[in-house]
């Protein structure tokens, strides 16, 4: 007799959680999944390392379940920053995924802004690269032996005083950050393939010529502060604006220009 009541205890009981389940749970379960919230996705293709603009991404409506809690919800929180990995059209943006600034590895192309570029040029040997010892920040002259094919070594006027901005070993790693030391051995250090430099549009044409002909050596000038640094580098550009000067509204003004340019360049005086 005591079986029985025990059965029906048991039915009881189960009836009861099952009401509770179908009245109770369930529909708070659909309505969690049915909840309605507004994220950021990738409306266009961003790369790594490139800035999030307005039309990259856009805010979109939905369910609210199991999305991942640092999934951003607002695109003015993002606008502005940086992609950590490469995201795609479709993307639910998290904040793992974007930084406020670009990883060190290639961030100073990413402070270009149009008025001066980058350009790399191969070191040859050794010795062509200050044997492995420039840095970024660093000042140099571009010595160019057999100029132009005229037997002479000189360092052209328009490349005296220019920035180094990054140098790069055979690997695309940078001879001189973080990253290419972890990504060698300590004992393994890798040699600089290339110096890319910070250059105006004139100074990339004179570079990629040196280039093509395979002759030019880095002479260091300066090491330092950016302060004393940019001292060369503005003289610098007073020599670019005497070689390259801009094209005048009219022939008066292109004849005045002429009769005005000092005898001694701004380089010069900069050196002193």
């Amino acid at each position: 007799m005591s079986f029985f009541k025990n059965r029906t205890v048991i039915g009881v009981i189960c009836i009861v959680l099952s009401l509770l389940i179908c009245f109770a749970v369930t529909p708070l379960f659909n309505q969690s999944i049915s909840k309605k919230t507004e994220i950021v996705r990738v409306a266009k293709p961003i790369k790594i390392g490139e800035a999030i603009t307005k039309d990259m991404v856009q805010t979109v409506e939905v369910g609210g379940y199991n999305l991942p809690e640092d999934v951003v919800r607002h695109t003015d929180t993002i606008i502005g920053k940086f992609a950590s990995a490469d995201l795609v059209p479709g993307d639910y943006i998290i904040s793992s995924k974007i930084v406020d600034a670009p990883a060190a590895e290639n961030a100073y192309l990413y402070n270009l802004t149009g008025e001066k570029q980058a350009i790399s040029v191969s070191v040859k040997s050794f010795a062509a690269g200050l044997s492995g010892k420039l840095i970024s920040g660093d000042i140099v002259s571009i010595v160019a032996p057999d100029y132009k094919k005229q037997g002479v070594t000189v360092i052209p006027p328009e490349l005296q005083y220019v920035e180094v901005i990054a140098v790069t070993a055979g690997s695309g790693y940078d001879a001189n950050t973080v990253e290419q030391k972890e990504a060698v051995d300590a004992d393994e250090k890798e040699l600089p393939a290339t110096v890319t430099l910070l250059v105006t549009p004139e100074q990339s044409k004179s570079l990629a010529e040196l280039e093509a002909d395979g002759t030019l050596h880095v002479s260091l000038v300066y090491r330092g502060s950016k302060e004393n640094a940019a001292k060369f580098t503005e003289a610098q550009d007073l020599v670019l604006s005497k070689l390259y000067p801009d094209k005048p509204e009219t022939q008066e003004s292109e004849d005045n220009s002429q009769l005005e340019a000092p005898a001694n360049t701004p380089v010069e005086s900069g050196a002193e």
